[in-house]
């Protein structure tokens, strides 16, 4: 149906509109490398159906694109790294991959290979765009390909969800609570950051960024005592961080990043 191909299409010019803008840029400014990280496992793990059965050329087509553009993306992301905000990238996604992972298991339809990654790549899906939701809460700047990125990529999974709605009411049968629980997460993040990108408003921004500094205070304690260094993140009042390298019993900052 129509909402299928103008979700896919869209999802096409966001990818197009990332390899452009970091062309373009000549930079990773603005963007979470972990949110590519994500794609990459979400394509490659999905698209392991090409190996099994034939396909359309359409279908062929879209799943090689995609799993080619997200490895490139982090290709780029390696030659650029002098311009990646690392510190501005502060999500875990141990947490999201391990979550995503248990629920795979638990909720998969068979417990087979093949459909046990499928699963786990539409709960993967629906968290995809968090790390690039908590960058942008963090970051000042307001790069115009960034929002038109952000924008195409989360505009693609409302018409997605529009695909699932209009599959109920043609097939009734029709059930598939692996993908609308992933499309609920990232449409809920989606309409938020609309709300604070250009209202200056947000509902989840202050509940996610306290999320994330406490899991990355949890992180950075087993990593101190594990290994006996921790990178200490510490947050201004407006979501900037602070990365500080400790090594274990030291009381003195080695370096100091804002």
């Amino acid at each position: 149906n129509v909402f299928r191909y103008l979700g896919d299409y869209m999802h096409l010019a966001g990818v197009i509109v990332l390899l452009l803008t970091m062309a373009k840029n000549q930079s990773c400014a603005g963007l979470s490398m972990r949110t590519q990280v994500i794609y990459f496992l979400i394509f490659v793990t999905r698209y392991l159906d090409l190996f099994d059965h034939n396909q359309t050329a359409y279908l062929v087509f879209f799943k090689l694109t995609y799993i080619a553009t997200s490895a490139l993306s982090l290709v780029v992301f390696t030659q650029m790294q002098g311009t990646y905000e690392r510190q501005k990238d502060t999500c875990n996604i141990v947490i999201i991959l391990a979550a995503c992972f248990v629920a795979a298991i638990l909720l998969t339809n068979e417990l087979t290979v093949l459909e046990t990654l499928w699963t786990y790549s539409e709960f993967l899906e629906g968290f995809a765009m968090v790390p690039q939701y908590i960058f942008c809460y963090r970051d000042t700047t307001k790069d115009s390909g960034v929002t038109m990125y952000v924008i195409f990529l989360g505009g693609y999974r409302v018409f997605y969800a529009l695909n699932w709605i209009y599959k109920k009411y043609k097939m009734p049968q029709y059930m598939d609570v692996q993908s609308w629980i992933g499309g609920l997460v990232d449409i809920a993040f989606f309409l938020d950051y609309l709300n604070y990108r250009f209202r200056g408003a947000s509902i989840l921004r202050s509940m996610v960024l306290r999320v994330d500094e406490k899991i990355n205070e949890i992180s950075d304690k087993v990593e101190l005592k594990v290994l006996g260094t921790q990178s200490s993140n510490n947050f201004s009042k407006d979501g900037q961080q602070i990365r500080r390298r400790r090594g274990a019993g030291a009381g003195d900052e080695e370096g100091l990043e804002v």
